[in-house]
């Protein structure tokens, strides 16, 4: 494994094809991100594709990565989560605009285990755990007071207790074939490495591309 405790400095200069693992890699900028991003650098674009082929697109949250891949959490019954289900891949963007880096990965998703999610589950905010009960999410609202009902309905349902998780929703991991590091260089001479491997599981390969 590649030691990437060396000074950021070089990491800005593109020198990426000495990394052997992009999980590292990803980890260092991801720092970098949390330490120049004003919000949200853990915010991603999330592409999908429906029963017809057409791709669908939004921003989520990371909540998780590792060497397993990277976990993200959804209602099942939404669009985004019936799409997952159904293709069983997908792909994300990464966008650090303060560093001018992004980061692209591609691969299959699968769901996490209920310990997995129950333990993030009970992690959010009261308000947030009612919120997943109360929103049909994707689907039509009458009005913003149908949602006000419905979170005041399952808020009094609750009570002070517990708040079980909805077997509707839960994590998605992606398990990366592909992870692209882009980082900006003037004139449009940027600097592209992209890592793939035939499988999860299986080792990295890594190229350079033009930019």
């Amino acid at each position: 494994m590649t030691d990437l405790k060396h000074p950021r400095e070089e990491l800005t200069k593109g020198d990426f094809t000495e990394v052997k693992n992009p999980f590292d890699l990803f980890g260092e900028w991801f720092e970098d991100a949390r330490n120049s991003e004003q919000n949200d650098p853990n915010a991603l674009s999330l592409a999908t594709v429906d029963e017809t082929g057409l791709p669908n697109v939004r921003m989520v949250l990371l909540k998780e990565f590792d060497e397993r891949g990277f976990v993200f959490y959804t209602n099942f019954e939404s669009a985004k989560g019936r799409e997952l289900l159904f293709a069983g891949k997908a792909a994300m963007c990464f966008h650090w605009k303060s560093l001018r880096r992004q980061v692209r990965i591609r691969g299959p998703v699968s769901e996490v285990s209920a310990q997995e999610a129950d333990e993030y589950y009970r992690s959010r905010p009261r308000g947030s755990r009612i919120g997943a009960w109360a929103s049909k999410q994707s689907r039509p609202l009458e009005s913003r007071f149908a949602l006000e009902k419905e979170v005041a309905r399952y808020t009094a349902k609750f009570g002070v207790g517990e708040i079980a998780r909805p077997e509707h929703w839960s994590g998605m991991r992606l398990a990366p074939t592909s992870i692209e590091f882009w980082h900006d260089r003037p004139f449009r001479l940027h600097d592209r490495v992209l890592f793939t491997r035939a499988a999860p599981g299986q080792p990295w390969a890594s190229e350079r591309l033009y930019p």
